[in-house]
């Protein structure tokens, strides 16, 4: 019996998980994958306050670290649904059930793709979402990324330190990622950016070999020979196994405010997840703070577990 089952271990989860030991509170983070979320994958992070220059693995390591060592139970099982029960929730994942007196689902979000046909099948042989993971394996070849958002950005940064060209594809000529960041790539001499266009086809039989774009102001087609794509135009939430619990809105994200209250007693969201207008790592632990503390409280109102000595 837990005072809160945190669903999900990246840095909301986390930042939850250290507000919720804190005040007292038995808390256990189930994660599907691996501590730390989608910000493990970040060569470098500049933006966290007081923290200059650090990467994502040790952003990641760090929270991981201090929740654990304050007493927060960690278990890699994937939560499949959750129970609203009278006087408890239960959650249940393939090979437990755990009772606990509150819910936070910071369940995050995954990389969105292109939606083209043959995609799925390229995965692994020539397309990624993740240049951190897989940018080596491009070494001195050419390579694109599409997006324009900071993930995009960065992805093309890392891959310029490996790759002979990288070209960046979007879809207009404005970008949404930081200008100091967009300035510093356009200096690289092995970086060309392709704007106003969108990926319309896959070329290649088992390996990707090439995309055919389209000019989406003058509709011209055509084709450019790439080893490898890397995909970067934004996440979708992870909120499937939850959605006839807790409201969602029409992209899926889980309807709250800023006291990430759902519309289900007892369970809050934190993070990614969330209808909010702004999703970085900053904000991810400031609702893991704010949901982690309504979780306690709600905890000790129902007087449904009992705390820890």
């Amino acid at each position: 019996m837990y005072d809160i089952v945190i669903v999900g271990g990246g840095t909301a989860g986390l930042s939850a998980a250290i507000y919720g030991v804190r005040a007292g509170k038995k808390v256990l983070i189930l994660e599907k994958k691996n501590y730390g979320g989608q910000i493990i994958n970040s060569p470098e992070v500049e933006n966290y306050p007081g923290i200059p220059h650090i990467s994502g693995y040790e952003f990641a390591t760090g929270l991981y670290r201090q929740a654990t060592g304050l007493g927060a139970e960690f278990s890699l099982e994937e939560a499949l649904r959750i129970e609203d029960g009278k006087d408890k929730k239960v959650v249940f994942t393939a090979e437990n059930r755990y009772e606990t007196a509150s819910v936070i689902l910071a369940t995050g979000a995954r990389n969105r793709p292109l939606g083209l046909e043959g995609e799925r099948e390229f995965i692994g042989a020539g397309i990624s979402y993740c240049a951190t993971c897989d940018g080596a394996f491009f070494r001195g070849r050419e390579t694109a990324v599409v997006g324009g958002g900071n993930t995009a950005l960065e992805d093309a940064m890392f891959l310029a330190g490996y790759c002979k060209k990288v070209y960046v594809i979007h879809r207009r000529e404005q970008f949404r990622g930081e200008r100091a960041l967009l300035e510093t790539l356009r200096a690289k001499d092995n970086v060309e950016f392709v704007l106003n266009v969108v990926v319309e086809e896959l070329k290649g039989e088992k390996q990707l070999e090439g995309v055919v774009l389209r000019d989406v102001v003058t509709g011209r087609r055509f084709e450019k020979r790439l080893d490898g794509l890397f995909v970067a135009i934004g996440q979708m939430p992870d909120n499937d196994a939850f959605a006839e619990l807790v409201e969602t809105d029409e992209k899926g994200y889980i309807r709250a405010a800023e006291d990430c209250r759902t519309g289900v007693d007892g369970i809050f969201t934190a993070g990614d997840c969330r209808t909010k207008a702004v999703r970085q790592l900053t904000t991810a632990a400031a609702d893991g703070a704010v949901a982690g503390l309504a979780a306690c409280e709600y905890a000790a109102r129902t007087d449904a577990a009992p705390a820890n000595d």
